[in-house]
């Protein structure tokens, strides 16, 4: 990885290249400063076609300004954070921001301006950083400038593509400074816009207009369904991909797995959605393992539990348990064709009008109905349920709203969400689950290490559900026989 243009001497090794004494850079000649200022050629585009979410951006911003009538609303993208020393993570913008602009870009702001009180509404403005500036070297001696990281659009660019006027973000922490009104920011991803706004705003605002922001995002218009299909579609491939190389990963390590997913996210889409779970064995019994670095052997299980994300931030959310070596044993079937039937029940009861409750409760009564008749907790299955005994195999709730956040609607109400009711074009996953840890003596020695999860994308319709993620087999027979026919190409 190259470093920055250095300083040439000691003396001047101890201030940042960043900072720069009468214009000029440390380490820089008058002459090579010159020379870098002339001789480019104009490469700016022109007859930029509007990106395929434009048109709801605008009806969500429209929506937003109705909501909020005669207020200046802020709602940040986010700046790089840092990963170690001089080098950073890679950027992902606010879901908030993604949801309102389209727009993906480092330290963008989108502002809603209230119109005057007689002609209501906003004028939306998104200010971005504009071009690297080639006058004062920035383009080639800034570690941020477009000689180091890649050309960034022009604001005339930015306004074609995004349909929003935008402004250079470098003016806009004092034009806040200056606003007068009242004010609601979303917080957390932008230190500098929040101290602009110290004075003019409130926690107690700001979380109502966080919140409804994530409420807004529980039903997708026919763009984000179309985008979490395309999430999907690759997911399913990307579970292909790992079926064809468990040879591979048994002489490795989960890491095999986890990479070979990856490649399919990066090659497809934006990347993961959120880290891969790759569990073999008895690491499936933890919920949430993404070390990826245990052992693959023929015999085990894996719960690979995966999704691609879009280049415009919808990311899939899948879960198979497959038996490393194709074949599952009586076993690993029976416990693995009790999670179907719960995850069967839990599909069934998603439908508009239904309590968003519903799935869960209708997986949880099978699961426990399962564990009471393999003798593993004392009936009746009432009992079980009413004081949770099955929790202590099932561990987790059955599923959560999917969108630009694997855990998308999270800052919802509890009113608007988990004691909320399913409309059309909700989209969600149903993933219920057993889970014997290793060192659980109250199961069988032979249950113990076995988890089991098989997790879909379900999209709420105006007569029931779609099964979003429906490419890849569920039923214990049918998996054994995809992945021979996949293993043979």
């Amino acid at each position: 990885m190259s470093e920055e243009l250095s300083p040439e001497t000691p003396e001047e090794t101890e201030e940042p290249i960043k900072q720069r004494k009468n214009g000029l850079y440390p380490g820089v000649s008058d002459e090579l400063a010159e020379n870098m200022k002339s001789g480019w050629a104009d490469t700016e585009l022109h007859g930029l076609e509007p990106i395929a979410q434009a048109r709801h951006t605008a009806d969500r911003r429209a929506a937003l300004s109705a909501r909020f009538p005669g207020e200046r609303l802020v709602i940040p993208a986010g700046n790089l954070k840092t990963r170690s020393n001089d080098t950073e993570y890679a950027f992902r913008a606010s879901t908030e921001y993604a949801y309102l602009t389209g727009d993906q870009t480092q330290d963008g702001v989108l502002v809603l301006e209230p119109r005057p009180e007689a002609d209501g509404g906003h004028d939306a403005t998104v200010y971005l950083l504009p071009r690297s500036d080639r006058e004062n070297g920035e383009f080639w001696l800034d570690g941020q400038g477009e000689l180091w990281v890649g050309r960034r659009h022009s604001l005339a660019e930015a306004e074609q593509i995004l349909g929003i006027p935008a402004k250079d973000v470098r003016e806009l922490t004092a034009a806040l400074k200056e606003a007068t009104g009242p004010v609601r920011c979303v917080r957390g991803h932008d230190a500098a816009v929040e101290a602009a706004l110290t004075d003019k705003v409130t926690a107690e605002r700001d979380e109502e207009l966080r919140v409804h922001l994530s409420e807004a995002r529980a039903v997708k218009d026919e763009f984000e369904i179309g985008e979490l299909q395309k999430a999907v579609d690759s997911t399913v491939r990307g579970f292909e991909d790992v079926v064809r190389i468990l040879d591979k990963a048994e002489a490795t390590s989960e890491r095999y797995i986890e990479g070979t997913f990856f490649l399919r996210a990066r090659v497809e889409g934006n990347d993961i959605g959120y880290g891969s779970i790759c569990a073999a064995g008895p690491l499936a019994t933890t919920l949430h393992w993404v070390r990826n670095d245990g052992d693959v052997r023929s015999g085990d299980l894996l719960l690979l539990d995966a999704g691609v994300e879009t280049h415009t931030l919808y990311t899939a959310d899948i879960t198979r348990t497959l038996p490393i070596n194709g074949t599952f044993t009586d076993l690993q079937r029976k416990i693995y064709d009790a999670v179907y039937e719960a995850q069967e029940a839990g599909i069934a009861a998603v439908r508009p009008g239904a309590k968003y409750r519903d799935f869960h409760d209708a997986s949880q009564r099978v699961l426990a109905e399962k564990l009471v008749e393999w003798g593993l907790v004392e009936g009746p299955v009432e009992k079980v349920l009413e004081l949770g005994l099955q929790r202590r195999w099932t561990l987790h709730g059955t599923g959560h709203m999917l969108g630009m956040d694997v855990h998308d609607c999270a800052a919802a109400r509890r009113e608007a969400y988990a004691d909320g009711t399913l409309e059309p074009g909700m989209c969600l996953t149903v993933e219920p689950g057993l889970y014997f840890q290793a060192d659980d003596l109250t199961v069988p020695e032979e249950y113990r290490g076995i988890g089991v999860r098989i997790e879909d994308d379900i999209l709420v319709t105006e007569d029931g559900n779609r099964n979003l993620s429906a490419g890849l087999p569920r039923r214990s027979d049918q998996v054994e026989t995809w992945m021979a026919q996949v293993k043979q190409g």
